[in-house]
């Protein structure tokens, strides 16, 4: 009972910084989209929506975690709360996928990038990726070699899906993603440096200004670097749980379900919470978005503060004082 409680505490702390970080994310999203419109925008606001949906699916579980109560919840209820989490979990998966697609496409080709890449094929790509997330997290409860045939609870995911479920989205679907990832990495790294080594060719010629430096190069490189630390996130966080439960199915005498359950299953929810934070560090649009946004946030506290202390009748002084710091912010959110 303690083990179980401390780990309905530890989700508990997932689910809420899983929640408020992406939700910050889909804020900085939002405001940078409404700036450029950039369809690469609109990827990482599915990423951040997909994670949060996450952080609010395993919010469902806690109650069994917390609760001091024998009775386990029904196994329906609690199929469709792994259904839910499942199907958050591919559409995040998914997403990460689609956004390194994006990112190769526009290294690939970068003449015709906004010609296949527009608003309309976005739209699409999202609608097909959530309907086939949808298809792989509730595919267990229409398919009955994926369900397990006893339930006695607590609700956690072996409880309910057969081990051959997760065997199945591994090669079905996992290990060739990361196939796929590592050729777009490949590729992406090959074309970056082939354009590097043109740049440095033309300087040595004299071509150009040895200070000046295409932003395409700089570009590329940005773009390589983001995918490849998407990629370790992705294939080091679920990777574990995906390869034991492989080993759980081949090997009938081997109880791990209490390591898959309890450790594993949360390092890859985990990626959920790494996923926003490595754009907050890598991506230069989305700090200064976020950095914006405290700012606004500092200029609205100073604003009640200042309307609160004119209604309390304080002294003058304070008050020039506070419209100073008032004018600060402005300069600053101006620059």
């Amino acid at each position: 009972m303690e083990s179980s409680f401390l780990f309905g505490v530890i989700l508990a702390l997932l689910t809420i910084l899983i929640i408020v970080v992406n939700a910050l994310m889909i804020v900085a999203m939002l405001l940078s989209i409404h700036k450029s419109d950039g369809v690469g925008f609109c990827f990482t606001l599915n990423l951040a929506v997909a994670d949060t949906l996450i952080g609010v699916a395993i919010s469902g579980l806690l109650s069994d975690q917390l609760s001091s109560s024998d009775e386990p919840t029904q196994k329906t209820l609690c199929s469709l709360r792994m259904a839910f989490v499942t199907s958050s979990a591919a559409a995040s998966v998914l997403t990460v996928m689609l956004i390194a697609f994006d990112r190769y496409l526009a290294i690939k080709q970068p003449l015709r990038y906004f010609q296949i890449m527009n608003g309309l094929v976005a739209g699409a790509c999202i609608a097909g990726l959530w309907l086939v997330s949808y298809l792989i997290g509730f595919l267990p409860l229409g398919v009955s070699i994926f369900q397990q045939t006893t339930y006695q609870g607590p609700c956690t995911f072996f409880a309910v899906f057969h081990p051959r479920f997760v065997l199945t989205l591994s090669c079905a679907g996992f290990f060739p993603a990361v196939l796929v990832f590592i050729f777009f990495y490949c590729d992406m790294l090959k074309i970056a440096s082939v354009h590097s080594q043109q740049i440095r060719k033309m300087e040595q010629a004299g071509a150009m200004d040895g200070a000046y430096r295409p932003p395409r190069s700089l570009s590329d490189f940005k773009a390589v670097r983001t995918v490849s630390v998407l990629i370790g996130s992705f294939t080091l966080s679920w990777s574990p749980f995906l390869i034991t439960s492989i080993v759980q199915v081949a090997c009938h005498e081997c109880h791990l379900y209490q390591v898959l359950e309890k450790y594993l299953w949360l390092l890859g929810v985990g990626n959920s919470l790494l996923n926003p934070l490595i754009y907050a560090y890598w991506q230069k649009e989305v700090r200064q978005q976020l950095y914006h946004m405290a700012l606004g946030v500092k200029k609205g506290l100073t604003s009640f503060l200042l309307l609160l202390s004119a209604k309390k009748g304080g002294p003058e002084r304070p008050r020039e004082s506070s419209c100073r710091i008032i004018t600060i912010f402005h300069s600053e959110l101006d620059d």
